[in-house]
C-alpha cells in the first residue's frame, strides 16, 4: 500500500479537480467507442499507449491477450464482449498484443507449466497460434509469434454472435495491434500487405480505410 497511497491522494486532491467535468458526466453513463483486449502485463497502459480518456475504451486483460472462441470456456470474456458490442455498441474492437510476451514464450518454448494449470489450461485456447508455430517455419521470433496469436484470436473473436452480427451489419470494424513497450511503437496490421507496420506510417486519411480493418 506504501508504493499506492500517494497516488491515490494526487489523483483525489489534483487529477479529480482538474477533470471533475468529465467524471461527473461519465456518472451518467457510458459510451465507450472502442473495445480493447490486450494483455495483462505490467507494462502496458492502453490508455496512456492511446492518450485517451477515461469513458472511451472499454477494456479486457487477460494473460496473452487471448480470446476463447465462442462457447468454449465458461470465462468473462465472452459477456464482457457481448456486453460491449450488443449493449454498448462500441464501434472498434482493437486486439492488442505487445513484445516480449511472456504467455507467448511459454507457448512457443514449451515451458513446464504443470504448478500453474490454470495458465496452463487458459493457453489451451492459445492452440491454434502454437498450431501455426508447428507448420510454419517462419515463424520463430517472439514479435511473430505474438503477432500471429493477434491474428488467430481475431478470428476467435469473430465466432461470437454479437460480433459476428454488427460485422454483417457494417456497424463494426477490428484491427490488429502489437505494441513494443520498450521504444513506444504500435504496429497495426496491414490487411492489404499481410503484414504489421508501424503506426506513424499511417497518414490521417489513410486511418479509416478498409484495409486495416479485419
Amino acid at each position: 500500500m506504501k508504493n499506492l497511497l500517494p497516488g491515490l491522494r494526487k489523483f483525489n486532491q489534483d487529477v479529480f479537480p482538474q477533470k471533475q467535468e468529465l467524471f461527473e458526466s461519465l456518472a451518467q453513463g457510458q459510451a465507450p467507442h472502442t473495445l480493447m483486449i490486450a494483455c495483462s502485463d505490467s507494462r502496458i497502459d492502453p490508455g496512456l499507449v492511446t492518450q485517451t480518456q477515461p469513458g472511451e475504451i472499454f477494456l479486457i486483460r487477460n494473460a496473452g491477450n487471448i480470446i476463447p472462441p465462442f462457447g468454449a470456456a465458461n470465462s468473462g470474456e465472452e459477456a464482457t464482449i457481448e456486453f460491449a458490442v450488443a449493449g454498448l455498441k462500441v464501434r472498434n474492437i482493437v486486439v492488442c498484443g505487445h513484445s516480449k510476451c511472456g504467455a507467448m514464450a511459454a507457448l512457443s518454448q514449451g515451458a513446464n507449466l504443470e504448478k500453474l494449470p490454470s495458465l496452463k489450461r487458459w493457453l489451451g485456447h492459445a492452440a491454434a497460434t502454437k498450431r501455426r508455430l508447428e507448420d510454419s517455419p517462419r515463424l520463430h521470433d517472439l514479435t511473430e509469434v505474438v503477432g500471429e496469436n493477434v491474428l488467430v484470436q481475431v478470428s476467435n473473436l469473430k465466432t461470437h454472435p454479437a460480433v459476428s452480427a454488427a460485422l454483417a451489419h457494417n456497424k463494426l470494424k477490428i484491427y490488429a495491434w502489437v505494441y513494443h513497450f520498450e521504444n513506444g511503437e504500435v504496429f497495426v496490421y496491414d490487411t492489404e500487405h499481410n503484414e504489421f507496420i508501424p503506426s506513424h506510417r499511417i497518414s490521417e486519411e489513410h486511418i479509416d480505410a478498409t484495409k486495416f480493418s479485419l
